[in-house]
């Protein structure tokens, strides 16, 4: 990523095919400025982004206060994943991406075959046998789903730092929830419109607030319709139920659940009081469902960005995760 580039950070990219044959890239700063030594006698930490996100969401700001940038220079080997189908990570051995086959996945496949991908080539390519986890809103929800129905993949985790976790959305107010409601075939003719030069105009013509054109250049990077799909499954699902539903698929009247109370991976979780995705209410379900939480944080004023664009992020976050992890080694 030329961002890593700009700030005079190291950068090393890797391509790794799933078992289902998709090409996912992730990006390593394998150390920070002040301390280049050898990377294999620095612990490994993998960072994974949300719905329409990619690896630079943890880079986009200044090395202050960017998490990739201050677990660089806080002595950890740092790998950011990119899931499929974002603009880094659209490669497949049989198929191309003008073909439907391509996009048939949702965030069950990045569950069951993306994440066991990374943590695995990371584990082999370092050398070491467990690593740290850092997941943001998606990014939990693979997580949640990964490390409790793998446990072989789950024991390769020290700890999971869970920021604006995502299991239901019961209680969401946010306006991308109303997208949820939409039918697939609206779905499809939306994914065309914001991908059209006016499109992207309009977009951009709506922020005007400090840093908002490095985000707005580095986000929407992409996914699935049927990813989209599968949340709004979710949505229906979070009446009926507090575990998340795998994909619905046709011929099923109601879909099987993952039950994230069978995770047993030590976990820490930061959630933001103004959070209209995340809500507070749908954390709490969740807060009282995880088995190991060794820690937790609510912090009152915090939305959803907040967790990886906030300038403030530092003071609330960053550092309470560089300290827990070099306490927990």
């Amino acid at each position: 990523m030329h961002i890593i580039y700009k700030i005079d950070f190291c950068n090393e990219e890797y391509e790794v095919t799933t078992e289902d044959c998709y090409t996912i890239t992730l990006n390593r700063i394998p150390y920070g400025t002040q301390n280049q030594g050898n990377p294999a006698l620095k612990p490994a930490v993998f960072l994974q982004h949300g719905l329409l996100g990619d690896a630079s969401n943890w880079v986009t700001n200044l090395p202050n206060n960017s998490l990739g940038f201050l677990l660089a220079d806080a002595g950890f080997d740092v790998w950011m994943g990119n899931s499929r189908g974002n603009r880094w990570s659209r490669k497949h051995q049989n198929y191309s991406i003008d073909q439907d086959e391509f996009w048939a996945f949702s965030f069950d496949e990045m569950a069951k075959f993306d994440l066991p991908a990374a943590i695995d080539f990371i584990v082999e390519k370092t050398g070491q046998e467990k690593l740290y986890y850092i997941g943001y809103s998606q990014g939990t929800t693979i997580a949640f789903i990964a490390f409790s129905t793998m446990p072989e993949l789950a024991q390769k985790i020290k700890l999971y730092l869970a920021l604006a976790p995502v299991v239901t959305i019961k209680y969401a107010r946010s306006p991308v929830t109303k997208l949820l409601y939409l039918p697939e075939t609206l779905l499809r003719v939306c994914d065309i419109l914001v991908s059209t030069k006016r499109g992207r105009e309009y977009s951009l013509n709506i922020f005007f607030q400090n840093r908002i054109n490095v985000y707005i250049a580095q986000t929407t990077a992409g996914t699935s319709v049927q990813n989209v799909v599968h949340w709004s499954q979710v949505l229906a699902n979070s009446w009926k139920s507090t575990s998340i539903p795998v994909l619905l698929h046709i011929f099923q009247a109601t879909p099987p659940l993952y039950n994230v109370e069978e995770m047993t991976v030590p976990t820490a979780v930061w959630t933001g009081g103004q959070d209209l995705l995340a809500d507070p209410k749908d954390a709490a379900i969740l807060l009282s469902q995880i088995k190991r939480l060794i820690y937790h944080k609510r912090i009152p004023g915090w939305a959803h960005l907040d967790f990886i664009w906030g300038l403030d992020a530092p003071l609330h976050v960053y550092n309470e995760i560089i300290d827990l992890m070099q306490k927990n080694p």
